[in-house]
């Protein structure tokens, strides 16, 4: 398939600047959903809106832009920010991406540059083919976070703790932000 539009190619065509602008909007919307954390008794990882921001972010701004806002963001955490979700078995920083949610922090990058990789094929445009492209990234962010998990607990424990409890949230989130795109798209439209 042929490379599309982004979203922010659309916008900001020929302006570098505003790309620079859209990919430190979607690292700063990143660190501030990660904010918004509800911890679980029954898992080490906590509830958060920040998938739902990589997903449509690596899709918004496509395959390399999505990734580098993503490897921004941890770059802002590795330092010491506090824009990682509260956790208090670990203080921010590099140990974060050590501890139970690393896996799923880790996997971020890898998340948005599927997501957007398959807006960029056009798969942003429409319903049906937006929840394909969303649930590529979530799969990713739900693969790094399980297997990361797994080397301590082993799989069936992973899944059972890192990601069932996540699932029918996480498709509520994957249909809204898969929403969000086509009806972006017809709104860009001359």
């Amino acid at each position: 398939m042929v490379r599309s539009l982004t979203i922010v190619d659309r916008i900001a065509a020929p302006a570098a600047e505003l790309r620079v602008l859209a990919v430190l909007f979607v690292t700063a919307l990143t660190a501030a959903l990660s904010q918004v954390s509800f911890p679980l008794p029954f898992t080490p990882v906590p509830f958060t809106l920040q998938p739902m921001v990589v997903l449509l972010g690596g899709a918004a701004l496509g395959a390399r832009l999505g990734a580098t806002s993503q490897i921004l963001y941890l770059m802002l955490g590795v330092t010491g920010l506090p824009v990682f979700a509260h956790a208090p078995e670990l203080p921010q920083g590099i140990l974060r991406l050590i501890g139970p949610s690393g896996g799923y922090l880790m996997a971020y990058p890898l998340a948005a540059l599927v997501t957007g990789w398959l807006a960029e094929r056009g798969l942003d445009r429409q319903l049906l083919s937006s929840v394909v492209a969303m649930a590529a990234g979530l799969g990713v962010v739900f693969g790094g976070g399980a297997l990361w998990l797994a080397k301590d607990i082993g799989l069936p424990a992973a899944l059972a703790v890192g990601v069932y409890p996540f699932l029918l949230v996480d498709v509520l989130k994957i249909a809204a932000s898969a929403i969000v795109l086509p009806v972006t798209w017809r709104w860009l439209r001359p």
